[in-house]
């Protein structure tokens, strides 16, 4: 953190962030792009308080939300560490598209079909975090290799979350792969089904109305607040889900 930023940033949505969640957000990036690994020490709340001009109060509580989500250690004589996680993986990784197409070989590039600032749907606000009024931006991108129909993005991005993203164009990235780059995140959750296409989804697709398709849906949170819900529409045919596991340490079958 070599630059202090705004004590407090309006975002696109009329809100106005506090100092501590400023400082939360700074040390959370540091950690979760790997530029503060486990172990680490973090700034003492004193050179906190002198970077961001604020009161010791205002550092202590955003340190003590950092470690009650669980990412870093507070120790009252040696002070903050970057906490080591627990050992256990997700089924399923956060990945690029991009990536997974260039896996196969295939020339990657996507297009932007649709795109729309707007509140929740009420089936959006059923997801934890979402709330009634919330600011969000819906788009619709078609993945493409080797020109053809690969994936159907349907995301929403929750503008509290990532405010820059009302005036991101998304030409030179796709919104997935910005938001890697650009938002942390702490937690996440997968749901895998396999539906069937209707109208508008193989007409994108170019599949017959009603074929197979493999379908994977992520929420990503950041301390609790929402930043992306996505929907991944692969055609059905042409696609298959792997994923690698190994047994959790101490973790024993039911009899």
């Amino acid at each position: 953190m070599d630059t202090i930023p705004d004590p407090a940033r309006r975002d696109t949505s009329g809100n106005r962030d506090s100092l501590h969640q400023r400082i939360m957000r700074d040390i959370e990036q540091r950690i979760l792009s790997a530029e503060w690994m486990p172990g680490d020490r973090i700034p003492s709340e004193q050179a906190l308080t002198e970077q961001y001009g604020c009161s010791r109060m205002t550092v202590n509580k955003a340190l003590t939300q950092l470690a009650q989500s669980g990412l870093i250690l507070r120790r009252r004589k040696t002070g903050s560490v970057v906490k080591r996680q627990d050992t256990r993986t997700a089924i399923l990784a956060i990945y690029d598209v991009a990536d997974e197409v260039k896996s196969h070989g295939l020339t990657y590039r996507y297009t932007i079909c649709e795109r729309l600032q707007r509140h929740p749907t009420m089936q959006e606000t059923t997801c934890p975090g979402f709330r009634e009024k919330e600011a969000l931006l819906a788009l619709t991108v078609l993945h493409l290799a080797d020109d053809e129909p690969f994936c159907l993005e349907e995301r929403v991005i929750s503008l509290s979350a990532a405010p820059d993203a009302a005036e991101e164009s998304f030409a030179d990235l796709a919104p997935g792969a910005w938001l890697l780059n650009h938002v942390a995140w702490t937690s996440g959750e997968h749901r895998i089904s396999a539906e069937s296409s209707n109208a508008r989804v193989s007409k994108l697709l170019k599949v017959t109305k009603g074929s197979a398709l493999l379908v994977v849906q992520r929420l990503t949170w950041r301390q609790g607040e929402p930043v992306t819900r996505v929907r991944l529409n692969y055609p059905g045919h042409q696609h298959r889900l792997t994923a690698d596991f190994t047994p959790i340490q101490g973790l024993r079958p039911n009899s």
